[in-house]
């Protein structure tokens, strides 16, 4: 069994570069082997580490099946990947960035709907109104069906989303939306506004272990020294915002 650390990374986007910067604040410089485009990589300071370049949903699957150690990636992806995320994984710290709301939204004009119960009580009249039940476009399917659940909603249909969710019910795709935010300005340029206690979770970038890795010494060893690098540096101190949503 080889001793490395395996470290999941994004691989693109905004998230990746916040990644790189807050990981090289720390004092761990990353860096590519092998070809420029490739998705293999390595920290100077750290030998024992390899890196692996891969999609920010990926890196949520690989720490479900413990092919990778460790993970960077949004809680949101983990939670609504993995079921069992607590038995499966670790939550060791909080990035400061990448910061995203998961919520439920429904058009302004609904004036009477403001709280999940309004909304299972309006979904039972649209039901009777329409002859079938209120649509959810969202990504999130696990995260909200586990939510609407908690909160007593039954009378809905989950429409899933491939595209800008926030556009569905303009588009008479879907009635309400479930999706990211973090400031709500998209939401409101599309009609849609928050419930008030429609918030599923204020999700951020994480550092995250999988329970089911091979964990060698070797490996543990390398995972205490990335803590160690990251506990004396505060990640999200000069952590780039986010775009706004």
């Amino acid at each position: 069994m080889s001793e490395k650390l395996i470290l999941a990374l994004p691989s693109k986007g905004r998230l990746m570069e916040q990644c790189a910067s807050a990981l090289a604040r720390a004092g761990l410089s990353i860096a590519k082997s092998g070809a420029v485009r490739g998705y293999r990589g390595e920290i100077a300071e750290l030998p024992d580490v390899e890196v692996n370049f891969v999609s920010s949903s990926e890196i949520a699957h690989f720490l479900q099946q413990g092919t990778v150690h460790l993970g960077i990636t949004g809680e949101d992806l983990v939670r609504e990947t993995i079921p069992d995320c607590e038995a499966r994984v670790s939550f060791l710290k909080r990035c400061g960035f990448g910061h995203a709301d998961v919520v439920v939204a429904v058009p302004i004009c609904w004036i009477d709907v403001g709280g999940m119960a309004d909304l299972e009580e309006t979904s039972q009249i649209y039901r009777r109104v329409h002859g079938r039940p209120i649509r959810v476009a969202t990504k999130y399917m696990n995260l909200t069906r586990r939510f609407f659940a908690q909160r007593g909603v039954a009378g809905y249909r989950i429409v899933p989303s491939l595209g800008a969710t926030e556009g569905a019910p303009a588009a008479d795709l879907a009635e309400i939306i479930v999706d990211i935010t973090t400031t709500g300005a998209t939401l409101r340029a599309n009609g849609l506004k928050v419930l008030g206690d429609g918030v599923i979770l204020k999700s951020q970038a994480n550092l995250i272990a999988s329970k089911l890795a091979p964990w060698s010494d070797g490996a543990r060893r390398a995972k205490a020294a990335i803590l160690a690098r990251l506990s004396s540096w505060d990640w999200g101190a000069s952590a780039s915002p986010q775009a706004k949503r």
